[in-house]
């Protein structure tokens, strides 16, 4: 009966966001906007209550779920399923997704309050959070991939909802075609996974993959590859894409066009950590193959530091904090790869918190402001938006590691991880996630400086009318900001130095990161002593000092720094060319190509020779051959004459 119950629960939560978005989708004209929100946030609301309250503390109990659902098909004798996994590792990442995305729906409530399409947006972020839900409860590869594209899909959807506005549409499509370049790969590691374990499911994967821990094969001819190197890339090449590594990473600053909730839920808990997700799942494979952990650990610490520096000349309130996002991801990908795997997870974790509630006080400004989002027209915000000026400060504190902080835990945890990481590639990861530090408390405070101290920079009319938002907007910010300060005090212990993860996720004895950390750690006591002696303390202090001195007391700097370091600058804000280069070459190759298809394969091959050339032909044959039918009878005579001669001829000589 107990296991009857749990399954119809663990239906119920990602049921329930797939119910309200039906309903506000479909329904929507009939039950109007307020019907539309009840049904979203009351499904969500469900969604979060099972998991935090009935899931979670069961899982901790010990009690485990892996087991088939539903059997959609079966083919080849490789049974198709809907099948959870439901862990320690599943049941976090379940409370963390409801969790920030009922404070999203909340805020969507008053940020979308006029907008003419509010209840196709709920319908969409309900539909998002059913998608991630489906995502992470997979206990198989069929599964996962569903809820893989599902969120790419709705993603697609969200991001161009202001379908009007050519940029907007310009970056969904961005996103739908880099997300499929990435995509490719994944499902290339998903068939060859088919091929040589002979099951999309988990648990037999895992079980045989040591099996295949000698086997090569040609991806080309003389080369030989480890299968389980290869797996691991491939699947680490959709990981890249929806998880924004460098160079897939261009699509997530521009995903910035759709509305400020639906940044906060895809940049926050939902569609960029479901590669950090995957890696962590997956790490039964990764750790068999050092080689993909380091190409992990390399790409992570390349997308932590430089595109950290974009944040940096950033003017659009929102895209600083999108390229913070991207940097972040980046310290995540940097745990993994050096087997760190809990710390990855946790920094996922107590980021989902800091960073949904940054974006949500971003669209809280931007609100005030009157959907204006240039930095360089705010500027003493704080006495006008004191909650959000606050809530704002908690998050940005978090983000930099401020030690006490919820980012302090977690990222300090990663940087010390690699420290100890002897995977090829750390002294270089180490080096990039230390200067990240500096990078981030500098672009960070940066952002914090212009928008909420010094003078006003707006114009008159829209200073007049600059006002906290409503309760509705300010109560999520609020909400947000408590785990965002005290989250990692009571988690850090079971989650990295606990048994809070047992078999989620495995370690071998080999990567011994996270054994050098738990010998390390005598307490939060000594722990938060040690953090505000350590150079990344000391860096982000020296990143926050330089924000201060550049954006308070001498507000002229900027522009000097600008003109001596023109090259840097223009380098910067051109997102290192990686732009120019994918529309230049692969989006006008394209192009080139496709046209190049239509002259040659459609007008001159196609049409000039299979249809007008047939067409021709035939024509030239029946103008030769009605010459033939004259009429007269010595005309037929001679031919049948001819034709007996050709016989004859053929007949004799054979």
């Amino acid at each position: 009966m107990f296991g009857v119950t749990m399954q119809t629960i663990y239906l119920l939560i990602p049921l329930s966001c797939l119910l309200g978005a039906a309903l506000a989708g479909l329904l929507g004209w009939k039950i109007g906007r307020r019907g539309a929100h009840t049904a979203a946030v009351l499904g969500v609301t469900l969604s979060f209550g099972l998991s935090a309250f009935v899931v979670l503390p069961d899982v901790l109990a010990g009690h485990h779920f892996n087991g088939t659902v539903y059997t959609w098909a079966v083919s080849g004798g490789i049974p198709l399923e809907i099948g959870f996994l439901i862990d320690p590792l599943t049941a976090l990442m379940m409370t963390v997704v409801t969790f920030v995305s009922l404070m999203v729906h909340i805020y969507t409530i008053g940020y979308m309050h006029d907008d003419p399409g509010y209840q196709r947006f709920f319908s969409y972020i309900a539909l998002f959070t059913f998608s991630m839900l489906m995502l992470v409860m997979a206990n198989n590869f069929l599964q996962l991939f569903f809820g893989w594209e599902a969120v790419g899909l709705v993603s697609y959807l969200l991001i161009g909802f202001w379908f009007t506005r050519e940029s907007a549409i310009y970056a969904n499509l961005k996103a739908f075609l880099v997300n499929r370049v990435g995509d490719f790969g994944f499902l290339l590691g998903i068939a060859a996974i088919y091929h040589y374990f002979g099951s999309l499911d988990y648990a037999a994967v895992f079980a045989i993959a040591p099996q295949l821990l000698g086997q090569t094969l040609q991806v080309l001819p003389g080369a030989d590859w480890s299968v389980l190197t290869l797996i691991c890339i491939l699947l680490f090449v959709g990981a890249m894409g929806k998880s924004a590594q460098v160079p897939l990473h261009v699509w997530l600053p521009d995903s910035m066009e759709g509305p400020t909730p639906i940044s906060a839920l895809i940049h926050a808990a939902t569609m960029v950590t479901a590669g950090v997700f995957m890696v962590a799942r997956m790490s039964p494979l990764y750790e068999l193959s050092e080689t993909a952990l380091s190409v992990v650990l390399v790409i992570g610490a390349i997308t932590a530091f430089f595109t950290g520096l974009l944040g940096i000349v950033q003017n659009d309130i929102k895209r600083v904090v999108a390229y913070s996002t991207l940097s972040q991801l980046g310290y995540m990908m940097v745990a993994l790869g050096a087997s760190a795997y809990a710390v990855g997870i946790f920094h996922l974790m107590t980021h989902a918190f800091f960073k949904a509630l940054l974006f949500l006080a971003a669209g809280s400004v931007i609100i005030a402001l009157h959907h204006e989002q240039d930095m360089r027209k705010m500027g003493g915000l704080k006495k006008y938006m004191p909650i959000t000026f606050l809530t704002a400060w908690v998050g940005a504190l978090a983000l930099i590691g401020f030690p006490g902080f919820a980012g302090f835990f977690s990222k300090d945890m990663i940087i010390e991880a690699v420290h100890h990481s002897r995977i090829p590639g750390s002294t270089f990861a180490y080096l990039a996630v230390l200067l990240g530090v500096f990078v981030t408390a500098f672009y960070t405070f940066r952002m914090i400086f212009l928008t909420f101290h010094g003078k006003p920079r707006m114009d008159e009319h829209t200073l007049e009318h600059v006002r906290e938002s409503p309760a509705v907007v300010t109560v999520p910010l609020v909400l947000l900001a408590i785990p965002s300060l005290i989250v990692g005090w009571f988690t850090i212990e079971p989650l990295l130095f606990g048994r809070f993860f047992a078999d989620s996720i495995k370690v071998l004895p080999a990567h011994a990161a996270m054994a050098h950390l738990g010998a390390g750690y005598h307490g939060l006591g000594p722990l938060i002593a040690h953090g505000l002696q350590s150079a990344p303390f000391l860096l982000a202090m020296s990143g926050l000092g330089l924000a201060y001195l550049m954006y308070v007391r001498y507000p002229e700097l900027p522009d000097q720094v600008r003109a001596r370091f023109r090259l840097v600058y223009t380098v910067l804000i051109n997102k290192y060319g990686f732009d120019e280069f994918n529309d230049k070459v692969f989006a006008a190759g394209a192009r080139a190509a496709g046209d190049a298809l239509w002259k040659v394969g459609d007008e001159k091959l196609i049409d000039g020779i299979a249809v007008n050339g047939t067409a021709r032909a035939i024509g030239w044959v029946s103008a030769v051959m009605r010459h033939i039918q004259s009429g007269y009878v010595y005309h037929y005579a001679f031919a049948m004459i001819l034709g007996l001669f050709l016989l004859l001829t053929f007949f004799l000589h054979r």
